[in-house]
C-alpha cells in the first residue's frame, strides 16, 4: 500500500474540492454570511501566503483569538496545511492566563476577531513572543484597533493581507503526519494549564471517527452547528470532520445564548449540533417560555460534563430531539466514547446506557485501575480510575518531560468509574470531586443529576466540604427555576427516594447561578473556595 501521510492538508484538499459546494454559514445575529468550501479553500491559500510573508516558514505557532466563524475556519485549514501549528487561545480566560499560555506555547502571530480586540489589548503587552497581530472581521465591518497600538507589535488587517497575497499557495507535500498540527491548552482548574499538541495523524483519524455511525454518522447532507467553541478541544474536531464528510457548517460566531441560538436553528436548519449541557438547559428553558422550532436537528452531541437525564428526556419528549452523551477530554482530542445503547436494549435499559459515558469508540482502548495500580476486571462493577490509550490520545504535555497523568503508556483521565465487558464506561465522578465520607464514596454527579431532575430545580452542583466527624460531606448549591419555591428539606426528601440517608447533603446553599468555567462546566473549585471563605449562605435543614 502507498505510504501517504494523513494530514490536515489532505482534509483541506478533499473538503475544498470534492466537497467544494459545501458551505460555511456564519450567524450575524440577523442573518448569515455564506461562503462555499471552495471559496474557503481559496481564502486559506491566500492566508497561508500572507503568513509566509510574516515569517511563518516552519512549525511556528500561530495563535487564534476568535469565535466560531468563517475566518476562524480558514485559519484552521491554512495554518496546519502550510506546516505551522494552529494554537487556539480562549478569550474567556483572564488576560494574565491568556498571556501565560501564549508565552508558554511561544506563539509568534495571533489572529484576533475584531470584536475581541479590547480583550486582547489587555493581554498583548505581556505576550512576549508575539510579533504580529492580524485583525479579522467581516469584510464590511470597521474595527477600532487603537487599543493594540502601544504593545509594540506589528498590526495587520486580515482582509488587506489576503487581498495582497497570491491566489495560489504551494502547499507542502512533505509534512510529517506525526508533527504537530494544532495545540489546545487544558482549563487549568488544578494548576497551570497544560498544552496538548494534536498531530496531523491524530487529527485525521479523530475526524474519521466522528464521521462514523458510532459517533455522528456525518454525510454531505448534514449541516453541523458547533456551539462548542473552536478554542475548546478544536470544537470537538467537528470543523475537520465537516470538511472530510462534506457536511456544511453553521457557525454561531459570538451568539451562543439561548435566544439567538434558537433563531439560528430556525434560519439555518442544522441537522446536528454540539455543546455542553448548560447550553442545552438554557435552550430548553427558552423554548418552554417562548417556543421555537428545533425540528431540523436529528442529533445533539453533548459532553464536557454529565448530561442530566431529565434534560435528555425533555428534549426527546418535548422537542423530538435526541441528545447523545459523549465522553472525552482535551487530552483525547476529545472523543473517547459515545453513549449509543447496544442492539437489543429495551425500556429503562436504554436510558441506563444513554445516561452513562458511553461505549469506547474504535481506536480508543480503556481499562480501570485501582489506587495500587492494579488493573481491575472489566465487569461493570469494579470501580477505579479510567485510563485510556489510542492514536488520538496525547502521550505527554507540551513542554513537560514527565507527568503523573501518564502511566505505563496509558493516560490517567482522573475520572472514577467502571468499564464493562462491552466497553461501556460508567463514570461515578472526577477523582478530585468524589466525596469521601467516613471512608465511603459519594458520587457528586449522581446527586446533581437527581436534583436537576426535580422540575423546580434549574441547576445544581454538589461538592465535598470538610466535616469534623466524617472527613467530608456533600454541599449542594442549587438554582431554583424562575417563579418557583422549594425548601432544602423538600429537596432532601426528593433525594431520599433514590439514595441512602447517609449520602444526603446536610449543607445547602441557594444561589442565583452556579459559577462556570471558561468552557461552561460547573466551577467546583470556586464553589469550594466560596464556602471556605464564608461567602455562601448555607442552610442546615
Amino acid at each position: 500500500m502507498m505510504d501517504v501521510p494523513l494530514t490536515v492538508g489532505m482534509i483541506m484538499r478533499h473538503g475544498t474540492t470534492v466537497h467544494g459546494d459545501g458551505e460555511v454559514l456564519t450567524w450575524t445575529g440577523e442573518g448569515t454570511r455564506r461562503a462555499s468550501y471552495a471559496q474557503v479553500g481559496r481564502h486559506a491559500a491566500r492566508l497561508a501566503g500572507a503568513l509566509r510573508g510574516l515569517g511563518v516558514t516552519g512549525d511556528q505557532r500561530v495563535a487564534t483569538f476568535q469565535w466560531n466563524n468563517q475566518e476562524h475556519l480558514e485559519a484552521y485549514l491554512a495554518i496546519p496545511a502550510m506546516g505551522a501549528v494552529a494554537h487556539t487561545l480562549n478569550p474567556r480566560l483572564a488576560p494574565d492566563q491568556v498571556a501565560w499560555i501564549a508565552n508558554h506555547a511561544r506563539d509568534e502571530v495571533v489572529i484576533v476577531d475584531g470584536s475581541l480586540v479590547p480583550l486582547l489589548a489587555r493581554a498583548l503587552p505581556e505576550m512576549k513572543t508575539i510579533r504580529h497581530v492580524v485583525v479579522a472581521s467581516a469584510a464590511d465591518t470597521p474595527v477600532d484597533i487603537t487599543g493594540l497600538a502601544d504593545a509594540g507589535k506589528q498590526l495587520h488587517s486580515y482582509h488587506e493581507l489576503l487581498a495582497a497575497a497570491p491566489e495560489q499557495f504551494d502547499w507542502p507535500t512533505d509534512v510529517d503526519e506525526r508533527s504537530a498540527a494544532a495545540m489546545c491548552y487544558t482549563s487549568g482548574t488544578t494548576g497551570d494549564p497544560k498544552g496538548v499538541a494534536y498531530s496531523h495523524r491524530s487529527t485525521y483519524l479523530h475526524s474519521m471517527c466522528i464521521c462514523t455511525g458510532e459517533a455522528m454518522a456525518l454525510t454531505s447532507a448534514d449541516r453541523i452547528l458547533p456551539v462548542v467553541p473552536m478554542f475548546h478541544a478544536n470544537a470537538w474536531g467537528l470543523p475537520y470532520a465537516a470538511l472530510m464528510s462534506g457536511a456544511s457548517l453553521v457557525m454561531p460566531d459570538r451568539n451562543v445564548a439561548a435566544e439567538p441560538l434558537v433563531r439560528l436553528v430556525e434560519a439555518a436548519r442544522p441537522t446536528v449540533a454540539a455543546a455542553v449541557p448548560t447550553i442545552w438547559g438554557d435552550v430548553l428553558r427558552h423554548l418552554r417560555e417562548r417556543g421555537g422550532d428545533m425540528s431540523s436537528i436529528r442529533q445533539v452531541l453533548c459532553g464536557g460534563s454529565a448530561v442530566p437525564p431529565a434534560l435528555m428526556k425533555a428534549f426527546a419528549e418535548e422537542l423530538g430531539v435526541r441528545i447523545t452523551q459523549a465522553w472525552g477530554m482535551t487530552e483525547t482530542s476529545p472523543i473517547g466514547s459515545v453513549a449509543t445503547p447496544p442492539v437489543g436494549a429495551r425500556g429503562e435499559e436504554v436510558w441506563r446506557y444513554r445516561t452513562g459515558a458511553g461505549r469506547l469508540v474504535a481506536g480508543v482502548e480503556g481499562r480501570v485501575v485501582d489506587d495500587g495500580d492494579v488493573v481491575l476486571p472489566c465487569d461493570g462493577t469494579s470501580v477505579g480510575e479510567i485510563q485510556v490509550r489510542g492514536p488520538w490520545v496525547t502521550a505527554r504535555y507540551y513542554g513537560e518531560e514527565d507527568s503523573a497523568r501518564f502511566h505505563d503508556g496509558w493516560l490517567r483521565t482522573g475520572d472514577v468509574g467502571t468499564l464493562d465487558e462491552l466497553g461501556f464506561i460508567t463514570i461515578s465522578d472526577r477523582a478530585k470531586d468524589v466525596i469521601k465520607s467516613g471512608g465511603e464514596w459519594i458520587s457528586s454527579v449522581r446527586l446533581e443529576n437527581l436534583l436537576m431532575g426535580h422540575p423546580k430545580v434549574r441547576e445544581a452542583a454538589v461538592v465535598a466540604v470538610p466535616d469534623h466527624k466524617w472527613g467530608e460531606r456533600p454541599l449542594a448549591t442549587v438554582v431554583i427555576a424562575e417563579g418557583e419555591r422549594i425548601s432544602a428539606a423538600e429537596l432532601r426528601d426528593h433525594l431520599s427516594a433514590s439514595v441512602p440517608a447517609w449520602q444526603l447533603p446536610e449543607r445547602w446553599s441557594f444561589v442565583s447561578e452556579v459559577p462556570k468555567t471558561s468552557v461552561g462546566k460547573f466551577d467546583k473549585k470556586l464553589i469550594r473556595r466560596r464556602y471556605a471563605s464564608g461567602e455562601l449562605d448555607v442552610i442546615n435543614p
